[in-house]
């Protein structure tokens, strides 16, 4: 039998998240994962470009 989770679950996994982390860390994890994305596709559009000027 798979194992599915309903909103219920999802609240409860959600509230001792927030209980171990804290709202705080939370917010700057998530600020930090925002920037990695931002800093990986501007490093994806700079190779694309740098492989554009060598064809």
């Amino acid at each position: 039998m798979p194992f599915r989770m309903g909103p219920l679950e999802l609240v409860i996994i959600l509230a001792i998240v927030l209980i171990l982390f804290g709202v705080g860390r939370i917010g700057k994890i998530g600020g930090e994962l925002g920037k990695g994305i931002k800093a990986f596709r501007l490093g994806i559009q700079d190779n694309n470009e740098d492989n554009n000027e060598d064809n």
